[in-house]
């Protein structure tokens, strides 16, 4: 009895087909699930820096409005006060990340997802946000409006 547990295991041809099989199998949905899991996946992608963009002929802005522009791939909110003053912050809400819109009739920059407000300066003023808005530069060239970043 002991000297039949001592002898070294041989394999047979079948487990050395079972092991080739097994492997091709692998292989197999290996090269199904790859590429659908790679496809499925978005590429990443860098965010383009941009310094400076125009916002249009302060003509074009009527006094005591709003409008919503592309700075690079995040809104800006640019205000004209009643006043005249052109001012920009960013259209981020700081609470959820809703996108925050001019109200005319309340004089404030508003969030709808949960009635956030803030004046026109970008300060929080009633609501959940935490923060006031990001401040963005407004400069005025001739009749265009010139929006970069505060630095």
């Amino acid at each position: 009895m002991d000297n039949v547990q001592n002898q070294p295991v041989q394999k047979s041809r079948r487990d050395f087909l079972k092991y080739l099989l097994n492997l091709g199998i692998v292989g197999f949905a290996a090269s199904i699930f790859y590429p659908l899991i790679a496809y499925l996946k978005p590429p990443k992608q860098n965010e383009v820096v941009v310094t400076s963009v125009s916002a249009g002929k302060l003509s074009a802005f009527e006094k005591d409005s709003g409008k919503i522009i592309r700075f690079g791939s995040k809104p800006v909110i640019v205000i004209r006060t009643a006043s005249g003053d052109v001012r920009a912050f960013s259209a981020i809400c700081t609470h959820l990340g809703c996108t925050v819109q001019f109200r005319k009739d309340l004089g404030t920059i508003w969030c709808a997802c949960h009635n956030g407000k803030y004046d026109l300066n970008g300060k929080n003023i009633s609501g959940p946000p935490p923060r006031p808005l990001d401040v963005y530069k407004a400069i005025i060239k001739g009749d265009e409006i010139i929006i970069s970043k505060m630095t």
